[in-house]
């Protein structure tokens, strides 16, 4: 009996946590929308948001990684769906499992965004897979980190929040192409999927 009860105070504890993520989620998704229709250039009219489309929330997908620290004092240039060029600098290595596969993953700083004291914690990680021009985007999705977000060289990547860069939405935009060093050879079936509206 004991056993029975042990399963099902387990099982209850799951659901409980399931629920809790799957709130955050949602919220997360509702406060990134509201910021897309905010944004001053419009990549998304407001008209528009019925045709942003999400993975339901999958906590698979959200994945503890071990972090290497990477010395880049020289940079590299990162190509944009414009022509853009934007000169980036590779910040870490990231290691971790996807359905008991081993990935890799490299996150990045802007140039740009370390002269200006807001972002000087920001970390960019674009990536591609195998969902890409099926379910996802083509040009591949993005995750926003902070190196605050790392410790003790562990870092929690939730796939659940990738987003797709405003390239995918409307043209005039110079949204970084990610590198080949960044394409998972997997499906993330998580986070945002291909915009239903198809661009003109």
């Amino acid at each position: 009996m004991r056993k029975i009860i042990v399963a099902i105070i387990l099982f209850l504890s799951l659901s409980s946590q399931a629920q809790d993520y799957n709130l955050f989620i949602d919220s997360f998704r509702k406060h990134y929308i509201a910021e897309l229709l905010a944004e001053p250039r419009k990549p998304v009219k407001d008209s528009e948001a019925q045709y942003l489309r999400f993975f339901p929330a999958d906590i698979n997908y959200k994945v503890d990684a071990n972090f290497t620290k990477v010395i880049d004092t020289i940079g590299f240039i990162m190509e944009t769906h414009s022509g853009v060029i934007r000169k980036y600098f590779k910040y870490g290595q990231l290691d971790f499992l996807i359905n008991k596969k081993k990935q890799r993953l490299f996150i990045y700083q802007s140039e740009k965004l370390l002269k200006d004291s807001n972002y000087k914690d920001h970390l960019f990680l674009p990536f591609n897979d195998l969902t890409n021009n099926r379910t996802t985007y083509g040009g591949g999705r993005y995750i926003d980190l902070k190196i605050s977000d790392i410790k003790n060289d562990k870092v929690i990547v939730d796939f659940n929040t990738c987003y797709n860069p405003y390239c995918a939405f409307a043209g005039g935009f110079n949204c970084p192409i990610p590198p080949s060093e960044n394409k998972l050879k997997v499906k993330i079936t998580a986070g945002e999927k291909i915009w239903a509206k198809v661009v003109e």
